[in-house]
């Protein structure tokens, strides 16, 4: 069954979305239960998708990428998730932050940083969240002060995709601390990984997305030049604010791909599979189950290509971001719940597809923002 349709996706990113379903289909479903079980990181398939040009593409030509717009971008998570997720983000997670830098940077940054990560040479990433805050950007600990021309910092980071493999990472820090103005005590910086004073570790396995590495980093007097600061000093809360409303866009591309492929689980394990003697999609019990996946999936689908649009024209963008995010996500959970079901004993068996998508769904309803802070964004900024 077709599921990924071409529509409503817009023409000019056709052509990316194939390549990316072709990608998947060579390279990622093949070894998506191998690098689940192992739990290594797919460097093969990470310089493969490079070869392919699908790794950091959303860089500018200007530095040597394919300049892939948010929507090209979103074609291609639905595609990648629906083969494997943790393959997948280890696959987007390779210049995950750099658009900040390339927003907000210099053109010297934008040389020795960007460059090297739009050309595949490099790879990097975002360290945003802490051992004990996530979703509250305004509540980081990690502290970044000024000590003649460098900038010292000192604090933790966790949840970092790419902290010990990275080259280098955006590092959000706390650089005031203006009681009134809460949200103009942070700022971007870029921290190379070899920075006397950083030192990484991967974080323990972990339920889903086994083939994706995420690190705890602390930072103990890490010493980086002052023009590593990007942009202006205090205003890096507003850049992730705006980064984020791309991001979560995407995310809900996660989610769509995840239940694309709960459905085409259960759909074909229903209908090769015979119970009383009949198949078990005669049964009407079973028949609503798809019903409803069918249901949750395309309503999610349509919400978040919708959203898409208004993002990239800045209409309300983190209403429509946080709208798309959250049902996309959650519309996986209960596809992969309701896979669960339908697969019966056989759903727990962790060689099954639907068993590694089932763990991996609780994961999007977690990260760029738990959705209970998404519906928190949706009540303030819901148009009056």
């Amino acid at each position: 069954m077709e599921l990924l349709s071409e529509y409503p996706v817009p023409e000019r990113a056709h052509e990316v979305k194939q390549e990316a379903r072709e990608f998947a289909q060579e390279h990622i479903a093949p070894n998506a239960a191998e690098y689940y079980a192992s739990g290594e990181y797919p460097w093969e398939i990470l310089e493969a998708g490079m070869s392919a040009d699908l790794v950091a593409q959303d860089l500018g030509e200007e530095l040597g990428g394919r300049g892939l717009d948010l929507h090209q971008v979103l074609a291609v998570a639905e595609e990648f998730y629906r083969a494997d997720a943790g393959i997948a983000l280890t696959l987007q997670l390779a210049s995950f932050g750099a658009e900040i830098v390339e927003e907000h940077g210099n053109e010297d940054q934008h040389e020795e940083f960007l460059r090297p990560v739009a050309q595949n040479e490099q790879i990097t990433g975002l360290a945003v969240s802490e051992p004990q805050t996530g979703s509250d950007l305004a509540g980081m600990s990690t502290s970044a002060e000024k000590e003649g021309d460098e900038w010292v910092l000192n604090g933790e980071k966790y949840w970092v995709g790419n902290a010990v493999e990275a080259d280098w990472l955006t590092v959000y820090a706390k650089t005031g601390d203006d009681p009134d103005n809460r949200y103009g005590n942070f700022s971007m910086f870029i921290v190379p990984t070899d920075a006397e004073g950083y030192d990484a570790e991967h974080i323990p396995e972990k339920m889903g997305f086994r083939a994706s590495k995420q690190g705890h980093i602390v930072f103990d007097d890490c010493r980086i030049p002052e023009e590593n600061l990007v942009g202006t000093e205090g205003a890096g809360f507003y850049m992730l604010a705006e980064f984020f409303n791309h991001g979560r866009v995407v995310v809900a591309g996660h989610g769509l791909g995840m239940a694309a492929a709960a459905i085409e689980e259960a759909w074909e394990f229903v209908h090769d599979r015979e119970a009383f003697g009949r198949t078990v999609d005669e049964f009407q019990a079973v028949q609503h189950k798809l019903a409803d996946m069918q249901l949750a999936f395309q309503s999610a689908r349509s919400l978040t290509w919708d959203a898409a649009d208004r993002v990239a024209n800045q209409e309300n963008a983190g209403y429509w971001a946080a709208l798309a995010k959250t049902k996309a996500t959650e519309a996986a959970t209960d596809c992969a719940e309701k896979g669960m079901q339908l697969h019966g004993g056989r759903s727990v068996l962790t060689e099954n597809r639907i068993a590694r998508v089932y763990r991996d769904v609780r994961i999007p309803v977690i990260y760029e923002g738990a959705n209970d802070i998404q519906r928190n964004l949706i009540y303030r900024q819901a148009p009056q």
